[in-house]
């Protein structure tokens, strides 16, 4: 029918106009959200780490994942309840880095099937309704952890405990509303395709019927889904006395709103975006400074294991003299974050352990409670980016080495002492959410920028308009 084919025309206009809005408008703002909800996730699951009520995942950093998976949803037993809590916790961790680290964010890429497993994903864990009597064996698992941690928690993991929840509630609703308007999207792009492959080609009694419509979509698309309320909308749309409405009503939802100006907002405090970045970074001080307790303690078991008597007593003779004592080195090896090779590197322990105590009282005072923030306040927005910068390089450098001395001191230790080595891999994902929520504070700046430099070039007063 002439009416269908002009139809399908139409659709296949509004849906490449749809399109390229959730491209330019929509997907990013959903990658955001996803970010700050893995955010807020990460900060709670390495509280549960820390407190030691799951434990930490030793194949966690070696899992590999090709696509999006929901956990395990179903009960367990007490018995069971820790191994199962601390490996779908880590699961769930993992899933939610690799979307949104890796994930392809595009309107076509994120098909029905692809959207059915973010929603997955984020409804895994009920957090606007996070109580030990939930239906949910995983959320009422979680609520009760959170209880724990809150009796007599001190006020710093009060805090986080408050911004983390915060995040994964204030970002689920607009999670959800751009996952509606991708699966609208999808819904009425595989409609388009079951009409311009299956039922156009057709005769119309087999196109008014859902069983002739899905054996030829298997013939043509094998292996691909076959959706049969679709099938069955298709068939409403195209054959019936309420098509035309229908199909109208489709067209008005898929067409783009005219993009309107922006009305005037007040001027955004750079500096206070770039100050909150540094105040992120300041927050590391305490995970650094656990590390650091760890290291030494690693560092002593295995000298002590290695040095023998005379050793021993020669260091005491030079500590006894004042004398510098042998530098102690260990090789250990990384990846390359730029070449994403293996390198080799010996590190001075010694050495590397006064800069890390230089560094530790340098974060605390640009942390929330530091004095350090008033020097800073008082500099140019170009000195502050700067600092950051500096910082947030260094202590990447720092998270880089030691992962790379903790796999050292598990591998150099004795089978029988290895039960003694310290881990520091919840204290190195704190230290990780960190810097990724500064460097997300140190990019907004930069866009807030770029928008105030856009505006001087189309001869606007970034100023005025916050007037």
């Amino acid at each position: 029918m002439a009416e269908n084919t002009d139809y399908r025309q139409a659709l296949s206009v509004a849906l490449k106009a749809r399109a390229d809005w959730l491209e330019k408008s929509e997907l990013g703002k959903l990658k955001d959200e996803l970010r700050l909800y893995h955010t807020g996730f990460a900060s709670l699951y390495n509280l549960y780490l820390k407190k030691g009520l799951i434990n930490e995942d030793p194949y966690k950093q070696e899992a590999k994942i090709g696509e999006l998976e929901v956990p395990d949803t179903s009960s367990f037993t007490d018995a069971t309840r820790l191994d199962q809590l601390s490996m779908r916790l880590s699961t769930y961790d993992n899933q939610l880095d690799f979307l949104v680290n890796f994930y392809q964010f595009s309107a076509d890429f994120l098909t029905l099937d692809r959207i059915k497993r973010i929603v997955g994903l984020v409804k895994y864990i009920d957090w606007v309704h996070l109580t030990p009597d939930s239906q949910s064996a995983n959320t009422m698992a979680v609520a009760e952890m959170t209880n724990q941690i809150k009796t007599g928690a001190e006020p710093l993991t009060m805090s986080v405990i408050s911004e983390s929840l915060a995040h994964l509630n204030r970002s689920y609703t607009p999670i959800m509303g751009y996952l509606k308007s991708l699966t609208d999207y999808q819904r009425e792009l595989y409609k388009l395709e079951l009409r311009n492959s299956i039922t156009s080609e057709m005769g119309p009694a087999d196109a008014a019927q859902v069983p002739p419509i899905k054996r030829k979509w298997a013939q043509i698309n094998p292996g691909k889904p076959f959706y049969p309320d679709l099938a069955e909308e298709v068939i409403k749309e195209d054959t019936t006395k309420e098509g035309p409405a229908l199909r109208e009503r489709i067209l008005k939802s898929l067409a783009v709103a005219e993009v309107k100006p922006k009305a005037a907002k007040p001027q955004v405090s750079f500096k206070s975006i770039l100050l909150e970045g540094v105040q992120l970074i300041g927050t590391t001080a305490q995970a650094f400074q656990d590390v650091a307790g760890k290291m030494d303690e690693n560092h002593i078991l295995l000298e002590n294991k290695k040095q023998s008597f005379w050793q021993k007593v020669k260091k005491a003779m030079a500590q006894m003299l004042n004398k510098e004592p042998d530098p102690v080195i260990y090789e250990v090896e990384y990846i390359d974050p730029v070449r994403g090779v293996p390198v080799r590197d010996k590190i001075n322990f010694v050495s590397f352990r006064t800069d890390l105590d230089k560094k530790v009282r340098t974060l605390s005072t640009i942390s929330v409670r530091g004095t350090g923030l008033a020097k800073l306040e008082a500099m140019q927005e170009e000195q502050i980016i700067s600092f950051l910068e500096k910082n947030i390089r260094e202590i990447q450098s720092l998270h880089k080495i030691l992962a790379a001395l903790d796999e050292f001191f598990k591998a150099a230790t004795d089978r029988a002492d290895r039960e003694k080595v310290k881990g520091i891999k919840p204290e190195l994902a704190t230290i990780k959410n960190a810097i990724i929520r500064a460097n997300a504070k140190r990019h907004e700046y930069s866009a807030q920028k770029e928008e105030e430099e856009q505006l001087k070039r189309l001869g606007v007063n970034p100023s005025a308009q916050g007037a």
